[in-house]
């Protein structure tokens, strides 16, 4: 067994590849990261908070990464980015306090059920639309809910955001790298709140594995974006929003979550 400073390799490498998966997929169509890592973790046993603050350890890194390959690929509207991050970090901060206490997963079916429908949508339109950049007006307050749903644990800011900046007309490749550059902010923050709540227990094996395989993949991802026709690019977007929030409700209904944390 391979070892270097105490870690792992080989209890690593399954987090390694699913990190590269996870943020491959993640950095070309702006969906799946969160919500694929941090049921991973539960699986094996992580207790929530945990899982979502180690999720959120190597979120703010692999969405660094993924935001400056979009700006290189010049994927990223600077415009509507500067509408969605400050209302995306006043909702994350506030939301992740509210987690350690509270559980706003109760909330997430909702979100979930919202997801699959602009999944839904996205398929619908795709042969439809005009592939033509449209005015998006609805930012601050997607902004916002994303950084909530986003807190609360598993994911939520990528299929939120990138899949309602798609139902509202916006180019694909400048939606995935806009809501990707965004994250960061948003992922920043709210690790912010968990490692001073949690100390350094995020900082695991799982993590380092997660952070490696995504870094890995993140200009990989954000290379593809740019070059999947817009068409396609929708249809994929839509197929997978669909796909994790039936299978986000799933994991809710076999495990429900009860309102208040047992400490």
């Amino acid at each position: 067994m391979m070892e270097l400073a105490g870690i792992s390799w080989e209890d690593m490498a399954p987090f390694i590849a699913v990190g590269f998966l996870a943020q491959m997929v993640d950095s070309a169509i702006g969906v799946a990261f969160g919500l694929a890592s941090t049921s991973l973790l539960a699986l094996v046993g992580m207790p929530p908070p945990a899982a979502a603050a180690t999720v959120r350890t190597v979120e703010s890194f692999a969405s660094g990464a993924s935001g400056i390959a979009h700006v290189f690929q010049r994927n990223v509207d600077w415009h509507v980015f500067a509408r969605l991050v400050v209302p995306g970090i006043i909702g994350s901060l506030c939301t992740a306090w509210l987690f350690l206490l509270l559980n706003p997963a109760v909330l997430r079916p909702v979100l979930f059920v919202y997801v699959a429908a602009i999944g839904a949508y996205l398929m619908w339109w795709a042969p439809r639309r005009a592939h033509t950049f449209r005015r998006i007006r609805l930012v601050g307050p997607l902004g916002l809910v994303g950084g909530v749903f986003d807190a609360s644990g598993g994911g939520g800011w990528g299929p939120l955001v990138t899949g309602n900046l798609l139902a509202q007309g916006m180019t694909p490749k400048m939606a995935v790298g806009t809501a990707n550059a965004a994250e960061f902010f948003v992922t920043v923050t709210i690790l912010a709140v968990f490692t001073g709540a949690l100390g350094t227990k995020t900082f695991t094996t799982p993590a380092a594995g997660l952070l490696i395989g995504s870094v890995v993949a993140a200009p990989l991802g954000a290379w593809l974006t740019k070059r999947i026709a817009p068409a396609a690019l929708l249809r994929m977007v839509g197929a997978l929003l669909i796909v994790t929030s039936v299978w986000a409700l799933a994991s809710l209904v076999f495990a429900p979550t009860p309102i208040f944390r047992r400490f």
